[in-house]
């Protein structure tokens, strides 16, 4: 493996997510009595960490097959050319200069992302739009894990 990004929930969102389930909790706590508030505040905290779970689990991978983003690989013989975005491009590409094919993995949370062309013409998708918190380490493993053989016949 050359590269592994874990893009979890920042902490604000678990606390902006834990403050509105205590207020709901409190909520229904005055209008349906303290057994109904005790018993919904157990499933609006499971409600709640399991969505923050599940949006913040996107792992990134960049290793000898090509680069893996969620369940998603776009192997090396495909990978064409990459571009790091900072946050005003990023917002670009995901807004007026979008292309409404492209393979999209991006989070709100995410402000910079990495474009890497798809060199498959069978394939829909133009190119990946990767958010990620360290872009240029991103595009240093895309550049430096391509097997050899593949950087041989890009070069040519």
């Amino acid at each position: 493996m050359i590269y592994r990004e874990k893009l979890r929930c920042p902490l604000s969102y678990w606390v902006i997510a834990a403050a509105f389930g205590l207020s709901f909790v409190t909520a229904v706590g005055f209008y349906v009595g303290p057994w109904v508030a005790v018993a919904s505040g157990v499933v609006t905290a499971l409600g709640i960490a399991a969505v923050l779970w599940q949006i913040g689990r996107v792992e990134i991978v960049v290793d000898d097959r090509g680069i893996t983003v969620e369940r998603s690989l776009l192997e090396w013989s495909y990978v064409g050319s990459a571009a790091a975005h900072d946050a005003a491009a990023t917002r670009d590409r995901l807004g007026r200069d979008a292309d409404v094919r492209a393979f999209v993995v991006d989070r709100p949370y995410l402000a910079e992302s990495v474009e890497i062309a798809v060199d498959d013409a069978a394939d829909p998708h133009p190119y990946w739009l990767v958010g990620t918190r360290q872009p240029q380490q991103l595009l240093a493993a895309l550049s430096s894990g391509r097997p050899r053989s593949e950087q041989e016949a890009s070069d040519e």
